[in-house]
């Protein structure tokens, strides 16, 4: 095999490397969420007195790719012309545990609440436009014919399921 062989093998073999691993890693702009403490050590130890634990998780928003028009056969235009884009984040999570002085029983000192983040994914509204002409017919010569244009308003779409869990028992 001669050098200049080799050498074109190599940068082959090393862009393809690289590529594969600049698809593996994960940036970290790509964090779904980003945590979000909430010091109170300070107050705690100011006061003399156990002060609730919280902390929280906020979503990072990103956007989808739209899809785009679709022909449809009978229309002239076509369809979705103006996109839905989609939009996929997070409901805000919490993590909370606070201090009961006994008011339960011996065995309840802390109540928790832990709901964690959850994804959102949501598509904006969108527009489908079709104009007052048909399509060309070719027993009209291949002319398009007369009908009443078409507007149509599309809803936007929002799917989730936020979850939470409240506990009480033993322990802070």
């Amino acid at each position: 095999m001669k050098s200049t062989t080799r050498g074109t093998l190599a940068a082959v073999v090393a862009g393809v490397a690289a590529a594969v691993g600049a698809a593996t890693a994960t940036p970290a702009a790509a964090v779904g969420t980003v945590p979000l403490p909430v010091p109170l050590g300070g107050a705690e130890t100011a006061l003399g007195m156990k002060l609730p634990k919280v902390g929280g998780e906020l979503p990072v928003p990103t956007t989808g790719t739209p899809e785009g028009p679709r022909f449809v056969r009978g229309r002239l235009l076509p369809e979705g012309v103006v996109p839905r884009l989609p939009l996929h984040g997070g409901l805000p999570g919490l993590d909370a545990r606070a201090p009961l002085a006994h008011v339960l029983d011996d065995g309840f000192d802390h109540v928790a609440v832990d709901a964690p983040a959850s994804d959102v994914r949501a598509l904006a509204p969108g527009l489908s436009v079709d104009g007052p002409l048909t399509a060309p017919k070719p027993g009209n010569a291949g002319l398009p014919g007369p009908k009443l244009p078409e507007l149509g308003v599309l809803g936007p779409v929002l799917h989730t399921a936020p979850t939470a869990d409240l506990t009480a028992g033993p322990g802070l």
